[in-house]
């Protein structure tokens, strides 16, 4: 009988039945978490191994990364993502009070906090910011114990607040989930009131009142949105929104497919994301952002072909989608969407097939320029006619150009960076339809392939790109005046081939998530 027969697999440390077993003795300290936050805390103290600064206000607070992420879901995607901060020994936390942030990270630290009528007002609205829900249960249950008809003004405001003009998705996980508004019946009926509202559109003429009605908008100014694009080689789906009041940039909600080579145009003060490959495959599907809701929706009928490094316009009333490639081929194909029918129609197709076009409209009519036509880089240029659905030829660019910017400045196309034969240009360009010529601008202080080119307030600003070596997240501005380009801050991401587009917001707007 072969010996291997008679073998059997079992527990390895099980000993043979007979044999005596060795002694053990499980030990879990209770000492040893409370010791080793002390000493963490120490460390903290004295400043050692600390790897951040948080910058509040006028006050430097050194801390260790890893103990704010294990403690704070905000911290934590701030420090494991791709937001700039996870790369900063220093990081500005605006909008929270100083002591308050102190008391969270001696929590952080102590699991230790003391609630009181001086600090619950500035540590609640810090507690719900970093995420912590035990602080904020803590602080919501302190104000249910100190409720009297002297202090309960502050939560008597909520019948003034416009919640039926929240998010649907801000007013359930964030008011309806608030501890103090679960626990109070007025607060609960004006919430339900509030899901009433959005719930129920057809109802909405019967329900109008003080709370339905917007607030009269303190001004208006336009916010430069940057969609997708590919950034630490994948394709990614985040977007984040500059103000130029405010001359901040800030994260938005995402798309729900990462999306490079992305068409991105507005229309009707909505954001659309036409086509662009996730990292693996090329894309048809379309999304729709609302500003004022702060969301992305897929209801949008999809493009008829798979589309990448397409160019994306507005022109009377509907959104064209022009050239690109399916992953077979390039493209001279152009689609238009009607929003009104949620549909898209083939019109006059190009006479010439381009990936990496860039697109813009001026007089009335459609403009495709530069791209690829998959063997070599293009300076041609046609212009699409709505009226004859007819494209023609106009005067071709001084340069070759792939994956460039372009963008309607003072009544002329300008057309900056992209690529040629060789390699990714810093140079510029614009276009006179008066004269129908093309004329050198002052070049950009970066090379610049896969840059997004747009009008806010007045300035022509290029964003980020590829300048041959590294992904930019660099923005700049041009001076016509001056002929010259300047540096502008950057973005919280690097992108290159993300697309870009503009909205006119009110300031409340700009502020309600």
């Amino acid at each position: 009988m072969d010996i291997t027969s008679r073998c059997t697999l079992g527990d390895p440390n099980k000993l043979p039945e007979g044999v005596p077993q060795p002694a053990r003795m499980p030990y879990i300290s209770d000492k040893h978490p409370r010791q080793t936050l002390e000493v963490i805390n120490l460390l903290r103290k004295h400043r050692e191994l600390c790897d951040v600064v948080l910058v509040v206000g006028a006050k430097k607070i050194y801390a260790h990364r890893v103990i704010l992420s294990a403690c704070s879901p905000y911290f934590r995607a701030m420090f494991t993502g791709e937001l700039a901060e996870s790369r900063q020994t220093e990081v500005v936390i605006r909008d929270i009070d100083e002591r308050a942030m102190e008391l969270l990270i001696d929590f952080a630290y102590t699991s230790q906090v003391t609630v009181e009528e001086g600090n619950v007002q500035t540590l609640l609205p810090a507690a719900c910011l970093l995420q912590l829900a035990e602080i904020q249960e803590a602080c919501c249950e302190f104000l249910k114990r100190q409720l009297d008809p002297s202090n309960c003004l502050g939560i008597r405001v909520l019948q003034h607040v416009r919640l039926p003009l929240l998010s649907p998705k801000f007013l359930v996980g964030t008011v309806g989930s608030d501890p103090l508004i679960k626990s109070d019946e007025e607060c609960r009926d004006l919430v339900d009131e509030a899901k009433n509202y959005l719930l129920l559109p057809q109802e909405r003429p019967l329900m109008q009142g003080p709370r339905t009605r917007p607030r009269k908008p303190i001004r208006c100014g336009e916010v430069l949105f940057a969609v997708g694009g590919w950034c630490s080689g994948d394709a990614i789906s985040s977007v984040e929104r500059y103000d130029p009041q405010t001359n901040e940039w800030r994260m938005v909600a995402s798309m729900s497919k990462r999306r490079c080579g992305v068409g991105v145009s507005v229309l009707d003060d909505l954001l659309y994301a036409v086509g662009g490959h996730d990292g693996s495959s090329y894309l048809n599907s379309v999304e729709r952002y609302d500003p004022k809701t702060n969301q992305w929706s897929s209801d949008v009928a999809p493009t008829s072909t798979c589309r990448t490094s397409v160019g994306v316009a507005v022109l009377g009333g509907y959104l064209y989608a022009v050239g690109g490639q399916d992953g077979v081929s390039c493209l001279n194909i152009v689609e238009r969407y009607d929003p009104k029918e949620n549909k898209w129609t083939r019109v006059a197709s190009m006479s010439t097939r381009r990936l990496g076009v860039a697109v813009a409209v001026l007089g009335g009519f459609l403009y495709a320029v530069g791209g690829s036509d998959g063997t070599s880089p293009l300076n041609t240029v046609e212009r699409y006619n709505p009226q004859e659905n007819r494209w023609h030829t106009v005067s071709p660019m001084g340069t070759r150009r792939k994956h460039l910017g372009c963008a309607v400045y003072q009544d002329m196309i300008y057309s900056v960076g992209g690529r040629d034969d060789t390699t990714e240009l810093s140079s510029a360009e614009r276009y006179n339809p008066r004269t129908n010529q093309w004329s050198p601008v002052v070049a950009m202080t970066s090379r610049r392939s896969g840059v997004g080119l747009a009008v806010v307030n007045g300035q022509l600003m290029a964003v980020g790109g590829f300048d041959g070596t590294t992904y930019l997240k660099t923005i700049e501005v041009y001076d016509p005046d001056a002929n010259t380009w300047r540096l502008y801050g950057g973005m919280n991401y690097r992108r290159l081939g993300g697309g870009v587009g503009v909205i006119k917001m009110t300031h409340c707007e700009s502020h309600i998530w």
